[in-house]
């Protein structure tokens, strides 16, 4: 009976010990199969490195190194003004601290459009190129489109007023396109291009040139200023634009007839007998 017991007891530990090697050569297998999917897989596009927010960057806030992360981006689709190092980001010859214009999120690229030059404040200053100033405009619920502009938008301005076409005529209201494809800077005293909410706007501030700037002055001292606001994918040139009442209302202007000179006649006059004749003559003067 032990030699029984025994003999099974071999058998089954020789069946244990079969497994547990078949079972390791199973996991073994699965590694090797794993790691080969794994360098299989291994991406083709080659990739570089590029600064990423790690998390949602708010218009105003000061961008720190803490607030960026390396992330491997596609080489053949790499965005504009991208940042691959520290030194490009925080220059030691431009010292000063950046600040974010425009609302990144979180794993999104960190650009240069986005974030201010080391050392500038958010503010006109950032948004105006070279050659430009800002020119603030009056409007209201109508002028201003509803308050649905916002900063960043583009706009033609028109001006309403009195003209006097040529001397002698009266004065005419005419409405006329005096200034085409303005860039809007800032919404009252907001610059922040990341607000959603319609509001009536009291003022608008763009960026023009100072001949522009002129024209804008003089337009908003003799009449009325409208905004119209333009496609983002408007490239069309504008043309000479102006309207008044009867070309709204199709109303065609008379035109003076001109008067013929009636033709000089020279007679005298002859008596034949109890009946006076005229007779036609040359005139003194050969007409």
């Amino acid at each position: 009976m032990r030699m029984i017991f025994g003999v099974v007891l071999l058998i089954g530990i020789a069946l244990a010990g079969f497994a547990v090697h078949l079972t390791q050569n199973y996991v073994n297998q699965q590694k090797a199969a794993l790691a080969a999917a794994q360098a299989n897989s291994a991406p083709a596009v080659p990739t570089v490195p590029v600064f990423v927010a790690n998390r949602k960057l708010s218009y105003g806030e000061e961008l720190k190194l803490k607030d960026i992360v390396v992330a491997q981006w596609p080489q053949n689709a790499l965005p504009e003004g991208i940042f691959q190092s520290v030194e490009q980001l925080f220059p030691k010859d431009q010292p000063g601290k950046r600040y974010v214009m425009r609302a990144t999120e979180r794993f999104e690229a960190v650009l240069a459009v986005k974030i201010t030059e080391p050392g500038k404040v958010v503010g006109l200053q950032s948004r105006l190129e070279a050659g430009q100033s800002a020119f603030t405009i009056k409007v209201d619920g109508t002028s201003g489109v509803s308050g649905f502009l916002r900063p960043g938008n583009i706009v033609d301005v028109y001006w309403t007023g009195m003209v006097r076409a040529a001397q002698g005529q009266k004065q005419r209201t005419v409405t006329r396109l005096i200034e085409d494809g303005v860039k809007i800077i800032a919404i009252d005293q907001s610059s922040n291009e990341e607000v959603h909410k319609a509001s009536i706007a009291r003022t608008v501030t763009v960026a023009v040139t100072q001949l522009q700037g002129a024209s804008l002055t003089q337009a908003q001292s003799t009449g009325k200023l409208n905004l119209s606001l333009v496609g983002q994918r408007d490239e069309s040139i504008a043309e000479f634009i102006e309207v008044d009442q009867k070309q709204l209302l199709g109303i065609e202007e008379a035109q003076p007839v001109a008067q013929q000179e009636a033709e000089r006649v020279c007679t005298i006059r002859q008596t034949k007998g109890a009946e006076k004749v005229n007779i036609q003559i040359p005139c003194p003067d050969g007409s």
